[in-house]
């Protein structure tokens, strides 16, 4: 019986590192940097203006496509100094090794409706 035990025991305290590995990557700062490159090369955003300890990059989804391979979507909000806020939602692919497994999809949220009251809503994204 005791020997029972210890193998429930060990397995149990095994599972978090096996829930750990299977976990998706965190890898917003790929999408978010990329996000700025298109924004800049698009002409709606002047890099040095944009607050860095105000943005905010948050995974809305991240789907396994493959043995290491996540396809992820990113809500990434910017503010700039002259107070415009900038949404878009990225798409990507990313693995536990690499967040740069493909190019970054960027699309800009022109006007929110809904949501709650603590996101930016309609005429947040200036140009």
């Amino acid at each position: 019986m005791r020997a029972a035990l210890k193998v429930v025991m060990a397995a149990i305290f095994a599972m978090p590192a096996a829930v750990a590995l299977a976990k998706s990557p965190d890898c917003a700062s790929w999408p978010t940097n990329m996000a700025l490159v298109h924004l800049k090369n698009a002409g709606l955003i002047d890099i040095p203006s944009v607050i860095e300890a105000q943005t905010k990059a948050v995974r809305l989804a991240s789907e396994k496509i493959g043995k290491d391979l996540h396809q992820q979507v990113y809500e990434i909000t910017f503010h700039t100094r002259d107070g415009k806020t900038i949404e878009v939602i990225t798409n990507s692919q990313a693995s536990s090794e690499e967040c740069s497994m493909s190019g970054v999809d960027v699309y800009l949220v022109s006007k929110k409706i809904g949501g709650s009251a603590a996101q930016p809503s309609e005429g947040t994204t200036n140009k």
